[in-house]
């Protein structure tokens, strides 16, 4: 059975998707205050952690690492709106830019999202380490719409 990554259509089509999600979020006025004016390195953060996630290569945990991804959330005080106008931002974009449409698709990226928009908001409001969300490198998601590696 292909990845994730592949059936998506590999670091190009993830990158457009990316690409689109983020220019969205800028536009947004519940969003955009968490992303400020945009960072230009954010797109290939944001592809390079998808597609680590899917299945492809694991770019995101070599030159980054998950402690870049929890330090970059903390103290943003995520709020339930914002996490879910980010869902459906990234669902949204999806269509633009024109990803696969098939349903267990959709449905596998629809939970990766939720799941990572919870995290990601719990980690924003935590205090101390012992705050943060347990899972602390980057999840290898599956068709079955869950973390293969770390259950």
């Amino acid at each position: 059975m292909t990845t994730l990554f592949e059936h998506a259509g590999g670091l190009e089509a993830l990158h457009r998707l990316e690409e689109t999600f983020y220019a969205s979020v800028l536009k947004d006025p519940l969003l955009q205050p968490l992303f400020g004016a945009g960072q230009p390195q954010h797109v290939d953060h944001l592809t390079a952690f998808t597609a680590e996630s899917f299945g492809g290569p694991d770019r995101f945990s070599k030159e980054l690492g998950f402690d870049h991804l929890i330090a970059v959330h903390r103290h943003l005080k995520i709020t339930e709106a914002q996490r879910q106008r980010f869902v459906e931002l990234y669902l949204a974009a999806l269509d633009t830019a024109d990803m696969p449409d098939d349903e267990p698709f959709r449905e596998a990226v629809r939970q990766h999202i939720e799941f990572g928009s919870r995290v990601a908001m719990q980690n924003s409001h935590a205090e101390r380490d012992e705050d943060l969300y347990p899972l602390h490198e980057v999840p290898r998601w599956n068709w079955a719409g869950d973390q293969s590696d770390h259950q």
